[in-house]
Parts: structure tokens; sequence; C-alpha cells
């Protein structure tokens, strides 16, 4: 099937978050979900869910675990068994069971800002403690200083949230760099929970690596966090899954998610089984797409927006443009949401370095990607 991604659809009057927090006028191009609609197999599987008129409670089916277990064979050699699954109403959930799980109150959680927003903000209301050495620019990329990510783990330090491809600097970290980080965090004892959503959303030329991959040892002390809502945009419908391959950490995550993360719905369960199983060709037209999107986004910023600059993109569909060149008193988001009717999402969100920053979302027709350049555009000319 040939899909359509250039009709801009409206979503407004869907209770959508990213469409209904600003004005009419505005375009939105900030919470990561794509204005794309979903692949027909997805679409056929809730149709018939929904003819069959009940929906009770569910459990994820042995079908559904067999999917999942054979798409990390296929695409990583990762044998999975099915103990090693426990699902998850989101990603965001299972990043907040690992801070209950693997680290008590005052102990310190390591992260990577600028980074997703998750990281560094929650953390601090379950009162633990932040450890943010920043990645460090590198020409139009991001690097890893490896001395300063050392030399932040304390004897408070119990767990690093990874996020990887990183969430909003798109990088897809190489095997060398997966092994330092593992190497400095079996060292110094420490739990690692790897958040992996974004990890089929790669373009030409990087290839994904779990964390887990890397050895029985790190396996050991790896929570791996999975989802087919950024690959399928299907966050709306609240599915995701961590891969723990140890039973001293099954059991903590077990006592710490206990009565407070509910099952998984049934219509979840049958999107991620349609789309695991049959929308691949959806994916990957969707990749393509995105791809074009992405190019034409870094030659309009080049050419177009003067002082701004676009990081390299390896993943994800989510620009972080620094605008700190560019000549804007005060917040960039805030100019480009008042100046030119465009929400981005603001830098200092992500932690240190997101200062000067917007993050972009260009999962959308090209047609309104357009616009809102042209837009962003004309108010930089008004400066």
């Amino acid at each position: 099937m040939i899909y359509d991604f250039d009709t801009v659809i409206d979503r407004r009057g869907t209770a959508t978050l990213k469409w209904n927090k600003y004005g009419e006028d505005v375009l939105p191009l900030w919470v990561a979900d794509m204005d794309f609609v979903s692949a027909e197999p997805v679409l056929r599987a809730l149709h018939r869910r929904v003819d069959h008129g009940i929906f009770g409670y569910t459990h994820p089916t042995w079908e559904l675990r067999g999917v999942i277990r054979e798409r990390l064979k296929r695409l990583y050699g990762w044998q999975v068994n099915d103990d090693d699954l426990l699902f998850l109403p989101s990603i965001v959930s299972g990043l907040n069971v690992s801070f209950h799980a693997y680290a008590g109150s005052g102990d310190g959680i390591l992260v990577q800002p600028p980074v997703y927003f998750h990281f560094v903000r929650d953390p601090l209301v379950h009162d633990r403690v932040l450890c943010d050495p920043p990645l460090v620019q590198n020409g139009e990329s991001y690097e890893i200083d490896f001395d300063a990510f050392e030399r932040a783990i304390t004897h408070q330090t119990k767990l690093f949230l990874l996020c990887n491809p990183h969430n909003p600097v798109a990088r897809v970290f190489t095997k060398p760099e997966l092994e330092k980080i593992a190497e400095i965090c079996l060292r110094h004892n420490l739990t690692i929970c790897s958040d992996e959503i974004h990890c089929d959303l790669l373009y030409s030329g990087y290839r994904h690596i779990p964390m887990a991959t890397l050895g029985p040892e790190v396996a050991r002390v790896t929570v791996t966090l999975m989802a087919p809502s950024k690959t399928f945009n299907l966050p709306g419908l609240n599915f995701g899954f961590a891969i723990i391959q140890n039973d001293r950490l099954r059991g903590p995550w077990k006592r710490a998610s206990h009565g407070l993360i509910p099952m998984v719905n049934c219509l979840a369960q049958e999107a991620a089984l349609a789309a695991y199983t049959d929308g691949q060709g959806w994916l990957d037209q969707a990749l393509r797409y995105l791809e074009a999107n992405r190019d034409s986004l870094a030659n309009y910023v080049k050419t177009n927006l003067t002082g701004i600059k676009m990081t390299r993109m390896e993943a994800t569909y989510l620009a972080w443009l620094d605008c700190r060149k560019a000549g804007i008193a005060g917040s960039p988001f805030e100019f480009f949401l008042r100046k030119a009717n465009v929400a981005l999402n603001d830098g200092p969100e992500f932690g240190r370095g997101g200062e000067g920053f917007v993050r972009l979302n260009f999962g959308c027709p090209r047609k309104m990607l357009v616009e809102a350049l042209e837009r962003m555009k004309t108010a930089l000319n008004r400066l």
C-alpha cells in the first residue's frame, strides 16, 4: 500500500494535546507525535476489536510476546525470554518506576543533558538527586565527555538513565561509546535504564545497538524501555514494555510497579500486534518521508534562518536548533511563538545546555513544515 503523508489532516476537536494547547493561528511543531495517519493494518485491527464490542481486562497475549521476541532477535540478534518482558502504559511510567526500584530518597540519578525533560524533572519530583554532566557540542553534533561523566558519579549515585537514540540532540551512540558507558557503570555498580523508544527511527547509515546486547554482564544491570508508539505514531494508545533479563532487577521493578502501573489496554495491544506484524511497509515509507523532511529542513535553516544552526540528525523527527546567534533577545521559544505563531519546545526544558535552543518536530506534511519555516524566516527578518 502506498501511503499519503502530504495531506494535512485537521486534528482539532480530537482532544489532541499538540493542536489544542495554543490558539488556532499557531502551527504546533512541538510535542512528539506525528501528523500522519497510522498504518492501515493498525486501523483494521482496531476496527475489528471495536466491532467485538466488549472491552474487558486484558493480559498481553503469547502471540504479542512472541512477535516482540522475534523482532528483537531479527533486528539485534537479541534472545529475550517471555519472563523478561514487562508491559507498561508508557515509557515515562517506566522511567519513574526505575527511580523507585533502584534508587532511594536522596540517591543520585545520572543523566546526560540536554535530554528529554522527564529525565531532568522527574527524579527531583521523587526526591532524588540529579547528576547531570552535559553532552558536549562538537561541530554539528554532540559527544560524551567521559571524564566529566565519571566525575559526576558519587557514592550516592545509583542509576544511570541513557537516552539512545538521544532526544533532543538526535545522536545514535556508537558501539565504542556504549561500551565505554557500560564499563564506567559496571565499575561504579550503577543500574542502567536505557530509553530506546526512538530505536526504529534511524536515518540512512546509522544502526541502533541496544545497550543490553553488549554482553551478559551489561544485560544483568540494564533495564531497556521500548515501544511501538514513536515508531508507528501510536503514542495516545499508551503501550510500552521493559526488558529485564535479571531476576535481581525484575523483583524490585515488580514491587515498585505493584498497584501503580495498570495493565495495558486491549486496544493498545491490538494496535501494537498489528504494527509489529504488518506495519513495516508504513514505517519504510514514513522513514523516507521523514528523511526528506530532515534534509529540506536542514537546507532551509542553512540558507534562510540567519544565525540559526541545526544539529546533525542521525535519528528521530525532532530537530535541535541553536538560536544563540540569531539576534533574538530573550527566549527563542517565546519569540517564535509570539512573532511567528509557531510553537516549538523551549530548550531549557531539556536541562543544562538547552539555553538558547528550541526543538522542532518535523513529523508533519511538508506543506505544514514549509509554512512554519516561512513564518520563522519572516519573524527573524523583522529583527
